[in-house]
């Protein structure tokens, strides 16, 4: 159902690739709201994904970009101005990418380079993202910007490697860009902690099948699908939440704050476990 929340609305979404993204079901769902945006990856992702079938059934422009390229980013946004007739009242940063993960390399053995990186895409990214966004005050008075983290910025979780710490450096720039970007601009900037959910990139991650079960019988809502993301993203988007700002969101089903359900600890017992 659509409440046209986002009704006038233009947006820029960075980081759909194929149906499974987040960032596909954010496009879907901001468009059925009354946006107007445009999509932006890199070019071997647009070769790789069905990004333009999205871009059909939204009507959106495809611009080309490395999002660590701050010329590039210019581009985008200039672009994204011009084709939507006006300034940007929100950003997508679905973008995440770790070398280490892809070739299992174990966080004791990193290469360094390659954290390198995972930061310059995952987090740093986000910072080159503000930065010229701000330079060519291409975000409207009160406009919001959304990236996407995972609870693992926070707390260890087996195989999320140097994904971990690019999440942290991620909601670091969030708050640290917040304050000042809020400031001179009311623009607002958050993160949503999103559940482990079933994408082409979380699925590189060691164990993660096991870790989507694990959360979900850990979480009293039980986790999150890529669509409640999108729905979540919508309310961020929109007005109703102009005064939220510089915060990490957890949307997970009550996962980040719950120590131990009744069926992972059954789950437990079942496995054989003497005490």
């Amino acid at each position: 159902m659509a409440y046209g929340l986002l009704k006038g609305k233009r947006g820029i979404i960075f980081g759909a690739l194929n149906e499974q993204s987040i960032a596909w079901k954010v496009a879907e769902r901001v468009v059925e709201e009354g946006a107007q945006i445009t999509l932006s990856n890199t070019a071997v992702a647009l070769r790789m994904g069905t990004l333009n079938q999205l871009a059909e059934k939204t009507g959106a422009a495809v611009i080309a970009a490395d999002a660590t390229s701050v010329e590039d980013l210019e581009e985008v946004f200039k672009k994204s101005m011009e084709v939507l007739g006006g300034k940007i009242d929100f950003v997508l940063h679905s973008i995440g990418m770790s070398p280490n993960v892809r070739k299992e390399i174990p966080y004791d053995a990193m290469n360094y380079k390659n954290l390198e990186k995972t930061l310059d895409i995952s987090a740093i990214s986000f910072h080159k993202m503000l930065n010229v966004a701000k330079r060519l005050d291409a975000i409207a008075e009160g406009g919001s910007v959304l990236a996407l983290t995972y609870i693992a910025a926070e707390r260890t979780f087996v195989g999320y490697n140097d994904m971990a710490d690019a999440k942290a450096l991620l909601q670091s720039i969030t708050r640290s860009f917040g304050l000042i970007y809020g400031k001179e601009k009311g623009v607002r900037i958050n993160t949503i902690s999103q559940s482990p959910t079933v994408t082409t990139a979380g699925s590189g991650v060691e164990g993660m099948n096991m870790l989507r079960h694990f959360a979900d019988k850990i979480s009293p809502l039980g986790n999150a699908t890529a669509d409640d993301c999108a729905d979540y993203c919508v309310v961020m988007f929109s007005d109703l939440t102009r005064k939220v700002t510089m915060q990490n969101l957890y949307h997970d089903g009550g996962f980040a704050t719950t120590g131990m359900s009744s069926e992972a600890l059954e789950q437990y017992v079942k496995g054989g476990i003497e005490f």
